[in-house]
């Protein structure tokens, strides 16, 4: 029994030895899939450092990019501004190079003028005498020529020599003869002549005023009494047969449109010779047109009309007037002028 007895217990020992084997391969698959998953979290780990290094270098590319870009265009605007300033270096150049030529052109002509500023002075002397000797003769202008002879005059107070005293003095004298002319307004005369001759289709005529009607007036209330009515009615239109105006030219003459027309256009005319007449300074037919203007403005306008009356007195204050004024001669002060400006072409030559 005792053989039978540990028969079985031998069987039964030897099966502990796979269990052990189990234990050690788990314990070795354990150790396995932790180092497999240290692994895995250690690559993990190193992939996140990986993708954050790459995310930071990157972003210092990108930020690298920028500033490289910006650097550039810094450097091209700062090539543009060095060829803009380049191009305004050269244009200074040239303005200046013009700017001295332009000083040295100065500078010769300033010299010429200081040469001939004597002759140039004469010159512009003589020139204003002529113009006050044209307005003399020509416009009887005694106003402009006064100040073209005052002017002359100033030209030559910057020559300090014999000749242009003497000239000066023979100006001064001149000038003293024009300020003692008496003034005549031969400008505003001429004006209102022409406006009178312009304002003649406006004044009426004698043959073109009405009597006064009496259309307007109020008839007496007859209608109370039918007789008194019938009376005023036939008083009434014999007064209307019959009119009666007072007038203080007998017998007026009566015009026809035509003859109006000729009698405002010859009235117009004798006003524009009368103005003619002042501008060459011919008394006798200035103030013989104005005797015709007035005389026609007396026989055929109605003279009770403001217009007539008012320009029937401008005609007698304009007749008035003397336009015959003996003008000096300056005629010696130019020939003067004329020989100093010759001699001192002579010499400079």
């Amino acid at each position: 029994m005792s053989e039978t007895d540990t028969e079985p217990t031998a069987q039964a020992i030897p099966p502990a030895e796979p269990s052990r084997g189990m234990s050690a391969q788990s314990l070795a698959l354990i150790v396995a899939l932790a180092a497999l998953a240290l692994l895995a979290w250690q690559w993990l780990d190193n992939r996140q450092r990986l993708n954050a290094m790459e995310y930071s270098l990157t972003q210092k590319l990108s930020e690298f990019d920028t500033r490289n870009r910006e650097s550039e265009l810094l450097a091209k605007q700062a090539q543009e501004t060095s060829t803009q300033t380049a191009a305004r270096l050269a244009l200074l150049d040239q303005k200046l190079a013009e700017s001295q030529s332009q000083q040295d052109a100065l500078q010769t002509l300033y010299q010429e003028f200081a040469n001939n500023r004597d002759e140039r002075l004469v010159a512009e002397a003589e020139q204003l005498l002529v113009m006050a000797s044209e307005q003399l003769q020509l416009a009887g202008n005694l106003k402009s020529a006064l100040m073209a002879m005052q002017t002359a005059d100033m030209r030559l107070q910057q020559i300090d020599k014999p000749q242009a005293i003497q000239l000066r003095k023979l100006i001064g004298r001149d000038i003293e003869r024009l300020q003692a002319v008496p003034a005549v307004d031969i400008v505003g005369t001429s004006l209102r002549l022409e406006g009178m001759a312009a304002a003649v289709e406006k004044l009426p005529l004698i043959s073109e005023h009405h009597p006064r009607n009496t259309n307007d007036q109020l008839a007496p209330d007859y209608e109370t009494n039918a007789w008194r009515r019938l009376a005023g009615e036939v008083w009434h239109d014999i007064r209307q047969l019959v009119r009666i105006e007072r007038i203080d030219r007998p017998e007026p003459p009566l015009l026809t449109p035509e003859q109006s027309f000729f009698l405002r256009e010859n009235l117009r005319l004798r006003l524009l010779t009368a103005r003619i007449a002042l501008l060459q300074h011919d008394d006798s037919s200035y103030h013989a047109d104005l005797r015709a203007a007035d005389e026609w403005l007396k026989r055929h306008f109605d003279t009770s009309d403001q217009n007539v009356q008012a320009t029937l007195a401008t005609i007698r204050q304009l007749a008035s007037n003397i336009i015959n004024i003996q003008l000096p001669d300056i005629s010696e002060s130019l020939n003067a002028a004329s020989r100093y400006k010759l001699s001192l072409e002579k010499g400079s030559k």
